[in-house]
């Protein structure tokens, strides 16, 4: 059976030793009186909760899936989720890092983000019923009507509702300036909404009393095109004046995917028939008011492969010190037993090493995202605001694809560890690989991750916000360019620096004369970039490291030897991407008769 045990050392790490986040927060008026005892109570208290009440029903809720009664349309989800549910809105988890004004708790959104990290270790498919929500609630925070946030975000940030998101319809996945779904005003400031969505997480369920649905459709006189959607808030009963529940509104769940992976949430099939919802924002731009709980969940994405790639380092390396096989070639290990522990194995050991070192990187990577975001919201420095805001946006592709491809190579070779067991279910390694695939493909697929990230955050602003990353860069590369023990991590950090500013200046130039180009590069330059940015906070971790290394603490060791590990086995496979990137557009487009 497997195993979890919250990082909590790890995460105290790299936010009080790497990051110093209390200082940097306390700078925030919300935030005034955040302090790290507060922080490190709450995670301990929450990594509780993901490995006692969650974790247990991970493998269970996988192979028994959730059920759909076709008569009634109800969904039922895997024995003991509703009762996990339960627990934890009674603990207020839901309202961690929401809004005072609604019932909120006000913690930094660091603070939510890490504790996600552990609900989706403990079991992703859980964690995406309430972790929707989240991505409603802010919507409707920053786009909602007065009337709206009263109606909806105390029910939210409770978790006594849940939320979703409406957007795929069968013929359109990312592309929704095709979506079809109707919106008929009705004379009283309701609409009636008609049509089909798909790949709907969590949009049916037996966990919560009301579903809040966020549904992108067109009015009659929308524009084509993404110009002309609008978002509609739609609640599975609608909500009577007192804010009671009133008669059962016309969406309802038509089926539930057959998938891969992800088995106990219920990917829903949703059906609007003439269901009254409210519009949200302005008419004809519901994209942007959308792209709100679309922003948030790429981060949620990105925290649900972190949580993959930790639980399954976690037993893999746990299961390569108990198994033995055949012994080590340089003789034996372990010469009371009739073979050596599988550990001892040089390309196990890489196996290992790789996850944890995109584990680790993918933790501090979103913790300084997290913080980044808690500045853009709360900062009375305009200018703060604005400069956080930008590293946010530039990160935020980096974070969805980055970490998800990293997700699937570190479950994939966690479970090659097992051999043959990894493919059996009772060891839980190959649930983590199928749970982890989806986490590409969702929420925008890593290609159009990068798409944005090259095309939109990087040449449309002529490098701007990479700028801003690059200078975080290069002031660590100048403080620590003089300190011998640190060459090993800052040369490699500076010459990689050097490539992304060539690279993304000769793509740009070559853009110009074919669009093309953007899309043939793309791929490799986001993991170019996500390579950029993990070393940048591997060498200051390393800094810590060595700094502390004299204390005797094994911790700063291991973190030295994964540090090592990332600059001398990882972040190499930036040759060949930046070459790859630059071999361009021209192999790619050849003949379709060809294919």
């Amino acid at each position: 059976m497997p195993q979890y045990t919250p990082p909590l050392r790890d995460m105290q790490f790299v936010m009080h030793e790497v990051l110093h986040v209390v200082d940097e927060l306390k700078a925030l008026p919300p935030h005034a009186e955040i302090d790290a005892e507060t922080i490190n109570a709450v995670l301990e208290e929450g990594g509780k909760f993901a490995s006692q009440v969650v974790f247990p029903l991970n493998l269970s809720g996988d192979a028994e899936g959730c059920t759909l009664d076709k008569a009634t349309h109800a969904v039922t989800t895997p024995k003991g989720f509703r009762e996990a549910y339960a627990t934890y809105v009674e603990g207020g988890w839901p309202a961690l890092s929401c809004d005072p004004e609604y019932g909120g708790q006000g913690l930094p959104h660091l603070v939510n983000q890490s504790f996600y990290e552990m609900l989706n270790s403990a079991n992703q498919a859980w964690t995406m019923y309430p972790g929707l929500s989240h991505g409603a609630y802010e919507a409707l925070h920053a786009h909602g009507t007065s009337q709206q946030k009263q109606t909806y975000l105390p029910k939210l940030t409770s978790g006594v509702w849940t939320g979703t998101m409406c957007l795929t319809e069968p013929h359109c996945g990312t592309d929704l300036g095709l979506l079809r779904t109707k919106a008929e005003p009705q004379g009283d400031g309701s609409y009636r909404i008609t049509g089909q969505k798909i790949f709907i997480s969590a949009g049916e369920h037996d966990m919560a009393e009301n579903i809040v649905h966020l549904v992108l459709a067109r009015l009659p006189d929308a524009p084509a095109g993404s110009k002309g959607i609008s978002l509609f808030v739609v609640p599975k009963f609608r909500v009577n004046a007192d804010g009671s529940l009133g008669e059962r509104n016309g969406i309802f769940c038509a089926g539930l995917e057959h998938k891969m992976g992800i088995h106990g949430n219920a990917t829903a099939q949703i059906v609007l028939d003439g269901a009254v919802g409210e519009l949200v924002g302005e008419p004809h731009k519901g994209l942007a008011a959308m792209f709100v709980m679309m922003n948030a969940a790429r981060l949620g994405v990105g925290m649900q492969s972190l949580g993959l790639t930790e639980v399954a380092y976690q037993n893999a390396v746990a299961y390569a010190k108990d198994r033995v096989q055949m012994r080590s070639l340089t003789g034996p290990k372990a010469p009371d037993k009739p073979a050596d522990p599988i550990i001892v194995h040089p390309d196990v050991r890489k196996m290992l090493l790789t996850a944890r070192a995109y584990a680790e990187g993918g933790r501090a990577l979103c913790a300084w995202t997290a913080l980044q975001l808690d500045k853009s919201l709360a900062s009375e420095d305009e200018a703060e605001r604005k400069e956080a805001a930008d590293l946010v946006a530039l990160v935020t592709p980096v974070v969805k694809a980055f970490l998800t491809d990293n997700g699937w190579i570190a479950t994939s070779a966690c479970m090659q560890v097992y051999g043959g067991h990894g493919y059996i279910h009772e060891w839980g390694m190959e649930q983590y690989v199928r749970d982890a695939r989806i986490n590409m493909i969702y929420e925008g697929t890593n290609t159009i991750q990068s798409l944005d990230l090259l095309g939109r955050k990087v040449l449309a602003d002529n490098g701007a916000k990479l700028k801003k990353f690059g200078r975080l860069v290069q002031d660590f590369v100048e403080e620590e360019g003089i300190n011998e023990e640190m060459q090993e991590f800052v040369n490699p950090l500076a010459d990689l620096g050097d490539k992304v500013t060539k690279l993304t200046m000769e793509i740009g130039m070559k853009a110009m004369g074919n669009a093309d180009e953007v899309g043939a590069a793309a791929v490799d330059y986001l993991r170019v970039c996500g390579h950029l940015m993990f070393a940048y906070f591997w060498a200051r971790m390393a800094k810590v490291a060595l700094e502390k290394q004299g204390s005797g603490d094994p911790f700063y060791a291991a973190k030295l030897a994964t540090a090592r590990f990332y600059f001398a086995k990882l972040l190499p496979e930036t040759a060949t991407l930046i070459r790859t990137a630059r071999a361009g557009v021209k192999p790619l487009m050849v003949d379709e008769a060809l294919f």
